[in-house]
């Protein structure tokens, strides 16, 4: 089946062919560093990991670009408002952190979360601050060609011309009279424009603001606009035209509209395809803090281990909803019980080298092509982990009927599959963790392959005496359609 993904901007799946033949380029939105990750980030985050692995498999040679916005009006904000009462020379002194501070300390926050649940390193992860020339570049682009002009009040500014470009709102598919203002300056401001939907490229220092975050231009001191910033990275490091442009659905307008504008503007051809995944929901309801209805990913792995969390946010089809429910995590958790115990058992008998026969025709390869056909179908993630809870049940019954190649076939098969997921980036640790858990996994799963043997041959008193030694261990086997899981007892 040929490779296909939905493409925002034409609305319709089309089929991926590459701009270098054999060759694959992504950019994906990073954070803008202002505070923790949330789970829309994560989820994101993984839905490309995903797409790039499976580019990866498919024998492309994949470039990923994932952009860290660390200057920003919101990190600039969240600067001023952070202090410590009683630094330094008295209880009434403050120390404010740095935006750069901040916005540091956060991007290791998030690194740690994308490592934390297996998403891999793109291959450049560049600053915003580090690309202020690029940025230059960019906005002299525009003015030359007619698309951008200086603020009308001298304050500094540059503005994109909305009205100069005949396809904004093309993305979206948006008529340019229906939309909003953009929220780049005040009300009493507005005099800066030409018109109230031009979106900010540079913006001039204002009173107030830190002298660290501005840079001086040929419009004078001030800062990059948000918009502006993934423009000229990912041209930088990927070219003026690349394969895939991907981020959050909530990213598509103003964001995504006001990069492919201005980046057209300038001549160049930018992405071909404009992927993006959808948002994370609370039992049906938009997250917010204010009603209290949200959970973060450090919450999350506080309730479940970061390979049933891996699990869990990669699950859904990467432009649908993802619904959060207080049981998600244990669903998601039983999912990865069952397939880490065929695992462990099949390792056990077979070891961790095998692999599918060459022209194998049997259970284990019709579903791996099932599998491969679903992520083939714009990434159908679903549709994937119906082929591989299949395998694990065909490689579970091959192990409980004797029939070693059909189980060293599904054992094979699984492992493609989880590495494909990224299932395996992640580990599933125990309570606390620790190799002295992972050697007791070992031992647990030797002993419910014992079992499995045993109730093969219906030698029922060996089965009860290996389930009631465990049970002494505070080892406790449940038995499933899937075959038996473990796990150990809480007080």
């Amino acid at each position: 089946m040929t490779l296909r993904f939905y493409d925002t901007a034409s609305a319709e799946v089309r089929n991926f062919v590459p701009l270098v033949e054999g060759k694959a380029s992504l950019y994906y939105c990073g954070a803008t560093v202002q505070g923790m990750p949330h789970v829309g980030h994560i989820r994101s985050a993984i839905a490309f990991d995903q797409l790039t692995r499976w580019l990866t498999y498919r024998g492309f040679r994949v470039t990923v670009v994932r952009n860290v916005t660390d200057i920003d009006d919101k990190i600039l904000a969240k600067s001023a408002e952070s202090f410590e009462p009683g630094f330094d020379s008295g209880p009434d002194s403050v120390r404010e952190e740095e935006w750069w501070a901040l916005a540091y300390r956060y991007e290791q926050e998030f690194l740690k979360a994308y490592d934390t649940l297996g998403v891999s390193r793109p291959t450049y992860e560049p600053r915003a601050t580090g690309h202020i020339p690029e940025m230059h570049a960019l906005i002299s682009q525009l003015i030359d060609r007619g698309h951008a002009y200086p603020a009308l009040d001298g304050s500094g500014d540059v503005y994109f011309d909305v009205r100069s470009w005949s396809k904004y709102g093309a993305l979206t598919r948006q008529n340019i009279d229906d939309m909003q203002a953009a929220p780049d300056v005040e009300a009493q401001f507005s005099n800066r424009k030409k018109d109230p939907r031009d979106f900010a490229l540079w913006k001039g220092s204002k009173e107030g603001e830190p002298t660290t975050a501005s840079w001086a231009s040929p419009w004078g001191a001030g800062r990059p606009g948000w918009h502006l910033e993934c423009s000229a990275m990912v041209t930088k490091y990927l070219g003026t035209e690349f394969d895939i442009h991907g981020g959050g659905l909530d990213l598509r307008f103003p964001h995504h509209e006001n990069e492919m504008a201005q980046s057209q503007a300038a001549g160049h051809p930018f992405a071909s395809f404009w992927m993006h995944n959808g948002m994370v929901t609370y039992e049906g309801e938009k997250m917010s803090k204010s009603i209290g209805n949200t959970i973060s990913p450090a919450e999350m792995l506080e309730l479940a281990s970061p390979r049933v969390v891996r699990y869990y946010l990669g699950q859904a089809h990467y432009r649908s909803v993802l619904d959060y429910r207080p049981t998600s995590l244990q669903e998601a958790a039983a999912a990865v019980e069952r397939i880490d115990g065929f695992i462990a058992k099949a390792t056990t008998r077979f070891g961790s080298g095998a692999g599918l026969v060459e022209g194998n025709t049997g259970t284990a390869a019709g579903a791996l092509q099932a599998f491969s056909e679903a992520m083939d179908d714009d990434l159908n993630v679903p549709r994937a982990l119906a082929a591989l809870h299949e395998t694990v049940r065909a490689g579970n019954t091959a192990l409980a009927e004797g029939s070693d190649q059909d189980g060293r076939d599904a054992l094979a098969a699984v492992m493609t599959m989880t590495e494909v997921l990224g299932l395996d980036a992640v580990q599933q640790p125990l309570e606390g963790g620790g190799t002295e858990h992972a050697a007791l996994g070992v031992l647990v799963e030797a002993q419910l392959a014992a079992r499995a043997e045993a109730r093969a041959t219906k030698d029922w008193a060996a089965s009860d005496a290996i389930r009631d030694t465990l049970a002494a261990a505070g080892v406790v086997v449940e038995d499933g359609p899937d075959g038996p899981t473990w796990s150990l007892k809480r007080d």
